[in-house]
């Protein structure tokens, strides 16, 4: 017992496994590449090791011990968690290999995935891309915590420790039914929001917040009416077209959620235009920060047919060092 601070080595594990599963010394060393005597030492040394017997030779036969057949089982799953942590380091060390864990904020994913998707599936077969929809708080906490990798969505965030890699910029669009005033027109002034009956999403998504500081920005009081009454585009276009107000729409999402229905009208502001930037962001100093900003720099060049404007220069990642910062809530 006064061995138990012994550490057993893996070839001694690999060895005992080797013997549980062939029951023979001669077979189990040939399978493992071991010469006989040296096998056997691996075993002795982590009986001893472990100040338990694992085996009852005979001159005819090996057999597992009781402790053999219990601690065989524990050996294999040891021996098969290395193989899994070896496998998991080679696809570390080759880049867009492995899992790649994407958080994406709703009102971004239906309109970008596609692209994305295609990218991955083209240019990085062998990336197994996992991705997950959730609004801008809970991506930042699943990026502080190491759930999610990279995370896609509206920027800027000010929030310590979080890179951002800029994608492109989007207008906004003022979406109408089809008999308001405003439907169809071009240069539509910033102040004109000021009495609209604005509909927007509900708490949390960082679209709202976006809306809103247009609306202020635009001269808009806290008096003039907004109703929150959707959780996703698609439902508030459909209140759109039914007369219970208008809504901002960026502009990547305005082909899937108009074009279905007749009922609806796009109006385009004046420039400059109320905006908004989408980039990827990943924890600052990440070990895969390289991979990040390659993917970054391919994902800019698949987006370049939607009606977005795209950096023709990458840029530099911008990170928040320090102090504290008020994410939007997507």
């Amino acid at each position: 017992m006064g061995n138990r601070a012994k550490q057993p080595s893996l070839a001694q594990l690999r060895a005992f496994a080797a013997v549980a599963e062939h029951l023979h010394f001669r077979d189990a060393a040939a399978a493992i590449g071991m010469s006989q005597p040296a096998l056997s030492g691996a075993v002795s040394a982590l009986e001893d090791a472990l100040g338990v017997q694992l085996l009852e030779r005979t001159t005819r036969k090996v057999l597992l011990s009781p402790a053999g057949e219990r601690l065989a089982v524990r050996a294999k799953a040891v021996l098969d968690a290395v193989g899994e942590l070896m496998e998991e380091a080679e696809a570390v060390r080759a880049p867009f290999t492995g899992v790649l864990r994407l958080g994406v904020i709703p009102t971004v994913a239906p309109y970008l995935l596609p692209a994305v998707l295609r990218l991955v599936h083209e240019r990085y077969p062998e990336l197994d891309l996992q991705v997950h929809e959730e609004q801008t708080s809970s991506l930042l906490e699943g990026l502080a915590a190491g759930r999610l990798d990279l995370l896609l969505l509206a920027v800027p965030l000010g929030v310590p420790g979080v890179s951002e890699l800029p994608l492109f910029d989007e207008d906004f669009v003022l979406v109408t039914p089809q008999d308001h005033w405003l439907g169809g027109r071009a240069g539509i002034p910033r102040e004109a929001l000021r009495e609209l009956h604005l509909l927007l999403l509900d708490e949390g998504h960082c679209l709202r917040d976006q809306a809103l500081d247009i609306c202020r920005e635009a001269g808009r009081t806290d008096g003039a009416p907004v109703t929150t009454t959707a959780a996703g585009l698609s439902t508030l276009v459909q209140l759109v077209a039914g007369g219970l107000g208008v809504t901002l729409l960026p502009r990547t999402a305005v082909e899937i959620e108009t074009g279905r229905n007749d009922r609806l009208v796009t109006g385009y502001f004046a420039e400059p235009a109320p905006s908004r930037t989408i980039a990827l962001a990943m924890r600052t100093g990440a070990a895969r920060q390289g991979e990040f900003e390659e993917f970054a720099a391919a994902l800019r060049g698949a987006l370049r047919d939607l009606p977005v404007r795209v950096p023709e220069q990458t840029g530099a990642t911008r990170s928040v060092p320090g102090g504290t910062g008020s994410p939007s809530e997507a």
